[in-house]
């Protein structure tokens, strides 16, 4: 049987997880099952055990099949040094898990064309596929710091400084990764990066067009630079099937298209590392914050974290009969006009404007029967 381990986190983590938990125990039954164990992770592992991620925790979750993820990050800790800061945590389970590529799925029907800040014309419609390499980049890359500047015109100023890198091994396994995906849907790949001024991304660009030439000729390959790849995914979303894109420009481009939807809340990501299709072992996650102002109200948007368990049996349980009842569920909810407070809009109903249970109830009720 399975193991899910779950991660709550803290802030709004813990009511989303609870939402998302609950759908896959209503999944349960012939034919499906799993055994679970919880962890703490972040500022609630920081104040218990004086680490974001103590070591009971990271062996939880490489020895699990999947890790259910809620949100870390806590302004309390901002003191303390960069390695015990909560949102540490979730760099380390990556670095742990060996997971290299998040892959953010962004569908817009009829339904949800309305929530977005963009007109419903230019959204409704959208099904495009953020692949982000995870393991890399200015993010991760060495040295970094923070010293005096030695040259002219600022000479003695204090001064911040990181690395981007990367080296061709590592943009070729993501690669693959967007390729793959690319032929399974489209058949169309957009690359990002800044190759007309930055030494890293040239060597992305000629990687990647050396792995699309030699392995997925079907696959049409477009390079964009960042500034107008993120225009484009404003101004024409629907042009997209794939994208892919380093670790800093995949940051910002897969939250841009999360704002495409009408909130941050509503989509999911998969973390994923090397293994077989169906059978890889991951973190899912809604990918939103801690939003402490509002945790413990019963306000957060469920949504996001519930697709994450749809992503979770689709990639590492195999179980995509599943997955597809859960996305269905939810877009189901979504159509019947349920809305938590970050995407009611001004006529929605005073009773379809509903809190995190009740959100999360609604989906689940929404469940399609084994076999429908």
């Amino acid at each position: 049987m399975p193991c899910i381990a779950f991660l709550p986190g803290e802030g709004i983590g813990p009511e989303v997880l609870a939402q998302a938990r609950a759908v896959l125990e209503d999944l349960r039954g012939p034919g499906f099952g799993f055994d679970a164990v919880e962890v703490p992770v972040g500022a609630v592992a920081c104040d218990a055990h004086g680490h974001p991620l103590p070591q009971a925790t990271l062996a939880a979750a490489c020895a699990a099949d999947a890790v259910l993820f809620g949100a870390v990050g806590d302004p309390r800790h901002d003191h303390l040094p960069r390695a015990l800061r909560p949102e540490q945590a979730i760099l380390g389970l990556r670095r742990g898990l060996g997971l290299y590529a998040s892959l953010r799925h962004i569908r817009i029907d009829a339904a949800t064309a309305v929530l977005s800040p963009l007109k419903a014309s230019v959204v409704q419609g959208v099904d495009l596929l953020v692949v982000r390499e995870l393991d890399g980049d200015v993010y991760t890359a060495t040295p970094k710091g923070q010293r005096i500047a030695a040259e002219e015109p600022f000479a003695g100023d204090a001064e911040g400084f990181d690395s981007m890198r990367y080296a061709a091994g590592e943009v070729q396994r993501v690669a693959h990764v967007a390729f793959r995906a690319a032929r399974a849907r489209r058949g169309q790949l957009a690359s990002v990066d800044k190759a007309n001024v930055l030494e890293t991304s040239r060597l992305w660009r000629q990687v990647v067009s050396e792995v699309g030439r030699d392995h997925y000729p079907d696959v049409q390959l477009r390079h964009w630079y960042a500034d107008n790849a993120a225009m484009a995914l404003v101004a024409s979303p629907r042009d997209f099937d794939v994208v892919l894109a380093g670790n800093l420009f995949g940051d910002i481009l897969s939250d841009v298209a999360s704002v495409l939807t009408g909130s941050i809340g509503l989509p999911a990501a998969a973390l994923l590392g090397d293994g077989e299709p169906g059978r890889t072992r991951g973190l899912f996650e809604a990918g939103h914050g801690t939003a402490l102002d509002i945790a413990g109200q019963d306000r957060a948007n469920p949504v996001g974290c519930i697709r994450a368990a749809a992503l979770l049996l689709r990639h590492a349980l195999a179980r995509p009969d599943l997955a597809d009842r859960v996305e269905a569920a939810v877009l189901a909810a979504l159509a019947q006009g349920w809305r938590t407070a970050d995407i009611a809009i001004p006529d929605t109903p005073a009773h379809l404007r509903v809190g995190t249970q009740a959100m999360g109830d609604a989906i689940r009720q929404a469940l399609a029967p084994a076999g429908n």
